[in-house]
């Protein structure tokens, strides 16, 4: 087992964010344009880690639960998008230079990825998250 060990996963990656057109995004300077800088990024815990475990746990259990209430597994749009944004606040362990005036940790990370506007966002982390590849030892892949 323990030369096994040697491919073992990190537990988080970091994933620098694209705009829709596929660009880097970058937080606005003081002069109100994108500062190079400051690129905007999510730093995220990996299948390999306890927190993505714990996550999925959490939305198999919710699932489950439904099963037991309506016995169906049929939901609303909205149901499916505010599911996906917990299990990827749950996953997510901080942004880079993406802030809101009132929202700070999971509450931040939850508006962001229920919001349809930046719907791109939720759809790169839960590709990032879903690639073990991403969290080999020493990988930097955007």
């Amino acid at each position: 087992m323990n030369n096994l060990k040697k491919y073992a996963v990190a537990p988080t990656s970091r994933l620098p964010l694209r705009n829709a057109n596929d660009e880097l995004m970058y937080a606005d300077g003081s002069d109100g344009k994108p500062d190079e800088s400051k690129p905007m990024a999510v730093n995220v815990y990996g299948p390999g880690s306890k927190q993505y475990a714990k996550a999925q746990a959490a939305q198999q259990n919710r699932m489950i639960d439904k099963l037991k209430r309506k016995g169906k597994t049929d939901q609303s749009a909205e149901e499916k998008a505010r599911e996906q944004a917990e299990f990827l606040a749950a996953c997510t362990e901080s942004f880079e230079n993406i802030t809101d005036d009132e929202l700070t940790g999971e509450a931040l990370f939850k508006s962001v990825y229920t919001d349809i506007e930046v719907g791109f966002i939720a759809e790169q982390v839960g590709k990032h998250i879903g690639d073990w590849a991403n969290f080999t030892m020493g990988s930097s892949k955007p």
